[in-house]
């Protein structure tokens, strides 16, 4: 057996090479292997170092909102403090009406969205399911106002709603901030790459534009609904220029707002502050939690054709 393995073919193909023929064969798979052991431990290290950068700072947060202002002054870069204290959630919650501002935010944010999605939806229909004369240059002007910020129409809106009699008052909050270009550009590709046919079988079944958009494109929309839906109240939730310009009195200020103002009354106390951040933070991740699959569905699918 010995003398046979020795003087075959491949034994002396070996010894002409240099090295053994098990060695030669199995070389590049185990580079391979090796190579992709390495990729995934890079994978991971990307993944563990972008986590630590986004998830520090809230951790960071919290703890402040939990020290003391001598804890804090005395080593700022410590993440929990050395004696738990609740000084600032009691300040926030003495010193601000918190109830009616959290009832505010709500009615602000989750209106505001509502009415969005209405809106939004119906003209992205209009643009990516109807036919009329300059409908593309009717989108190319909605694209364009995406390079205008809310900044620099904030006085010509604030004198509108200030001759209608609307400061201090929700409609006053609420429809000025009820459409998007942002959002009509999202629904109108996810709408696009729905199937004609199924607007034809319903117009075969006598439904109208109406009908169709309601029952046919809307339930087939649900992951771009959900992630416009946690895009815009993340963002109106944490909005505060709007609601402090359009609201003068605290019981129509949203948690935003008032803790800013309440940061400039009271000076910077940083715990008050940083509990109030945590509190209001808390709805936004409940709803992230509620809608991610949604949301991680609609921002995989929007704009493939």
């Amino acid at each position: 057996m010995a003398t046979s393995e020795l003087t075959s073919p491949r034994a002396a193909a070996g010894r002409r090479n240099g090295r053994p023929p098990a060695l030669r064969s199995g070389g590049p798979r185990r580079l391979a292997r090796i190579a992709g052991r390495l990729g995934a431990g890079v994978s991971w290290l990307v993944v563990v170092v972008g986590a630590a950068a986004i998830v520090l700072p809230f951790l960071w947060m919290l703890g402040v909102g939990f020290r003391t202002s001598g804890d804090l002054y005395a080593d700022p870069a410590r993440l929990w403090p050395d004696q738990w204290t609740l000084h600032g959630v009691r300040a926030v919650l003495d010193q601000l009406p918190f109830t009616r501002l959290i009832v505010n935010t709500f009615v602000f944010a989750g209106g505001t969205t509502v009415l969005l999605l209405l809106f939004d939806s119906m003209t992205a229909f209009a643009l990516a399911r109807l036919r009329f004369r300059g409908r593309n240059a009717l989108f190319v002007l909605i694209l364009a106002t995406l390079m205008v910020p809310f900044q620099v129409t904030l006085v010509p809106v604030f004198l509108t709603i200030y001759h209608f009699g609307w400061l201090n008052s929700y409609q006053g909050l609420i429809i000025p901030r009820a459409t998007s270009a942002l959002g009509i550009f999202l629904l109108r590709q996810f709408f696009q790459q729905l199937p004609r046919e199924l607007d034809e079988a319903a117009r075969i079944d006598g439904a109208n534009d109406f009908t169709v958009y309601w029952r046919i494109i809307l339930p087939n929309a649900k992951p771009i609904l959900a992630t416009l839906f946690i895009i815009q109240f993340a963002a109106l939730w944490n909005d505060f220029l709007w609601p402090l310009v359009i609201s003068s009195q605290t019981r129509m200020q949203t948690l935003p707002a008032a803790l800013t103002l309440f940061s400039s009354q009271s000076g910077v106390d940083h715990s008050a502050l940083m509990a109030g951040a945590a509190i209001s933070l808390t709805p936004l991740a409940i709803a992230f939690l509620l809608l991610q699959r949604y949301f991680v569905q609609g921002v995989a699918t929007t704009g493939i054709k």
